[in-house]
């Protein structure tokens, strides 16, 4: 089948979320014009697991204008725009997505993805790619490459390449630090808070936040909840992270400490039950629980549901889990990735989401022309690509660079003193 949407409606409104997204995106509709020219992927078929939501419909609508069939689903059950979905499979893509999936149909719906017989897969959080290796062995020589775009699924293809199971190259996007230094840090921050609030309605300046991880999601969630006036306290396991949280100004302790304080816990680690029962124990009556890492496994849900005596809905994303005790803890999206898995979240801005999803495009660009060159390991993004995207951000902007004289270049590249 070539579409499986919730309701082809809603397309109407979908595509005028598309067009808002693409009237703030002149990194990615620059690149869209070359591609459009080249048709670099011309009979290509891309196959990709991503939140279905305006920004990625922009994304989609470059592959396809440079000749790429796209077949798309979900990387996250709960992420998905209907409207969006609809509009997408009205425009030719082949789409497999609606919001509030069930697990078997998220996977089968990546199933549908590959069924297409896609020639670069684009993944974030690695579940296609593994499903690729796992269930459609027979797939695997059509792939020429794939790329990630998150953390989460970055580790774990540098695990499959490590253990040699990895059968085809993949290139990092979310390692590039185009990426990683402004999506990472600046899109979930704004993101994350956006959605705390927008579900619960509550003040963050006064509270006690603790963040989960000091990565570059924790760091920017950090800078962000003080800038707001919150208490932050971040909770990490590296020691070098959790230097630099304390040099930065925040009050560092382990998350047994952490659990005694705080008012709104963020999870940021990639990890799995990073906030644990015996944590749980510790918390005081109205603690918000919440998630910004790709997979629901950072809150111990198990857990926390053996705790609760009594559980209920109080909205929308909000779920009540009341102790023997009678305190009260609320967990926000079921404990999954919130700044896109509430029903208010809209994920990361739209200019942040310009650099990234163009690095994106230009990644399965150099799959198509190069994969085939390439050894089954995971890549950086080409510097060259890199350096565009910020170039074209930059001009964007209408931020001049300054420019190195002659004898600047050369006393860069001499050791000689005085030359």
């Amino acid at each position: 089948m070539k579409y499986e949407v919730k309701d082809i409606k809603l397309a109407p409104e979908g595509r005028r979320m598309i067009e808002w997204a693409e009237r703030h995106m002149p990194v990615l509709m620059t690149v869209r014009r070359e591609l459009s020219k080249t048709r670099d992927l011309e009979g290509l078929v891309v196959g990709a697991a991503l939140h279905v939501e305006a920004k990625t419909a922009a994304l989609v609508r470059a592959l396809m204008a440079a000749g790429a069939r796209v077949a798309i689903t979900s990387c996250n059950p709960l992420s998905t725009r209907d409207e969006v979905a609809a509009a997408l499979a009205e425009d030719g893509a082949n789409v497999y997505a609606w919001r509030g999936e069930s697990e078997a149909e998220y996977y089968a719906n990546l199933g549908r993805v590959l069924r297409n017989k896609p020639n670069v897969l684009i993944d974030d959080g690695a579940d296609l790619i593994s499903l690729a290796h796992t269930k459609y062995p027979e797939l695997i020589p059509l792939i020429r490459g794939a790329s990630e775009e998150t953390t989460t699924g970055v580790n774990r293809l540098r695990a499959m390449a490590t253990g040699g199971t990895l059968r085809f190259p993949v290139i990092a996007v979310n390692d590039s630090p185009t990426k990683r230094l402004f999506d990472n840090r600046f899109g979930t921050a704004e993101s994350t808070l956006q959605a705390i609030m927008g579900i619960t309605n509550i003040l963050i300046a006064g509270k006690n936040v603790v963040v989960v991880g000091y990565g570059f999601v924790g760091r920017g969630i950090s800078s962000r909840a003080k800038g707001m006036g919150a208490i932050v306290t971040v909770v990490e396991s590296d020691a070098v992270k959790a230097l630099e949280a304390v040099m930065d100004g925040f009050r560092v302790m382990p998350m047994a400490d952490a659990a005694r304080v705080g008012d709104i816990f963020i999870t940021a680690t990639g990890n799995l039950n990073v906030i644990r029962r015996e944590h749980m124990r510790l918390m005081h009556d109205g603690a918000i629980l919440c998630n910004a890492g790709h997979f629901n496994v950072e809150i111990d849900l198990k857990g926390l549901s053996e705790l609760a005596v009594k559980r209920h809905r109080m909205l929308d994303d909000i779920e009540e889990f009341q102790l023997k005790d009678g305190r009260r803890l609320y967990l926000l999206a079921e404990g999954r990735l919130v700044n896109l898995a509430g029903r208010r979240s809209l994920g990361h801005p739209i200019e942040i989401m310009d650099m990234s999803f163009s690095l994106q495009a230009l990644s399965v660009e150099y799959l198509a022309k190069h994969g085939r060159e390439l050894e089954n390991r995971v890549y950086d993004v080409p510097n060259e690509i890199d350096r565009k995207v910020a170039e074209l951000k930059l001009r964007s902007l209408k931020v001049e660079l300054e420019k190195l004289r002659p004898e600047q270049v050369r006393y860069l590249k001499s050791w000689r003193l005085g030359t």
